[in-house]
């Protein structure tokens, strides 16, 4: 063991230094984690088991940044901090502390609770929904893509910019055979929109949200549905869009109508196509890049909000892969 070293952090108050390492020290236990190094907290003091001049350098640096947030009365958690650490060497301290500090509320949950984006990417992401007309997300899961575009809906339809909302996605298996599940074409897809139902519960509450969809405020359609429909006064999210031919995707842009908005999600890693059969949405993000009022906003392994093993799960199968 190396002789400890001293961080020279000032802290003000007993309150600062539980917002800083958090109940029962856990954020002191994730940073050890990251940096691969042993925290210690003695009263006031922050020692490390190291004698690293850079590795001193990193760990104040990431303290730093967390009083700063602490001190303008942010509450973060362990998915913030690892967040941080992973993208503090591409980033600067004020690009850091803007994402915190100068976050804007997305919308309220249903029990009151305000959300915000997490990551710089969600941040691009919803500016980019709110300046185009025509949105691709494109990452891998986890990254909050369909969730932020249903939340924004939402904002939009209780806003009043929008009648409806209508989410869609293909009806292409993963794995699985839809041919077996009871009921329509609908019925056998509305499981696989999970997640989207799970979103606006979150928000509505139930019985709002199953109101609103018995009312066709909100539509849950598959994709096969949108042929022959212009859609307008509508916000449109199409869900697991990797699993779109070309001309499913082509056929689902054109139904775009006034005062509408579109947003494209998927993983361009994940399709669930033949191997004969490219995916609509790679195509579409070649050939639709460089248009006025359509933005494709890339998310990457960083942007995973889900727990932190989720990270590490794709970045193994991923090595494993290549």
């Amino acid at each position: 063991m190396v002789d400890l070293t001293k961080l020279d952090l000032k802290l003000s108050s007993v309150s600062e230094m539980v917002a800083l390492f958090g109940v029962n020290e856990r954020y002191i236990k994730v940073l050890s984690h990251l940096f691969k190094t042993e925290i210690f907290v003695n009263h006031e003091e922050i020692l490390l088991d190291t004698s690293d001049p850079d590795l001193v350098l990193r760990i104040k640096r990431i303290f730093e940044i967390l009083m700063q947030l602490v001190r303008h009365n942010i509450v973060f958690n362990e998915r913030d901090i690892i967040y941080i650490h992973h993208i503090m060497d591409t980033v600067s301290d004020d690009e850091i502390l803007e994402l915190f500090l100068g976050r804007k509320e997305i919308i309220k949950t249903f029990h009151g609770k305000p959300i915000y984006p997490k990551t710089m990417s969600q941040k691009r992401y919803l500016d980019a929904i709110e300046k185009n007309t025509l949105v691709f997300g494109i990452g891998p899961a986890g990254t909050g893509k369909t969730y932020l575009a249903v939340l924004y809906g939402l904002k939009k339809l209780k806003e009043g910019f929008v009648k409806k909302i209508m989410l869609t996605r293909p009806a292409v298996e993963a794995g699985e055979n839809l041919g077996f599940l009871p009921g329509d074409l609908k019925e056998k897809i509305d499981p696989y929109l999970r997640p989207l139902y799970d979103a606006m519960y979150e928000i509505l509450g139930l019985k709002q949200t199953e109101e609103y969809i018995e009312k066709g405020v909100i539509e849950i359609a598959p994709l096969a549905y949108m042929r022959g429909r212009t859609l307008e006064n509508v916000f449109v999210i199409l869900d697991e869009a990797q699993n779109t031919t070309i001309s499913q995707m082509k056929l689902f842009l054109t139904r775009l109508g006034f005062n509408a908005k579109m947003i494209v999600t998927g993983d361009i890693t994940q399709s669930d196509l033949p191997s004969k059969v490219e995916s609509g949405l790679i195509k579409a993000s070649e050939i639709l890049n460089d248009i006025e009022g359509i933005e494709i906003v890339f998310f990457d392994n960083s942007d995973v909000v889900r727990h932190p093993l989720v990270q590490t799960i794709i970045e193994r199968f991923e090595n494993a892969k290549n």
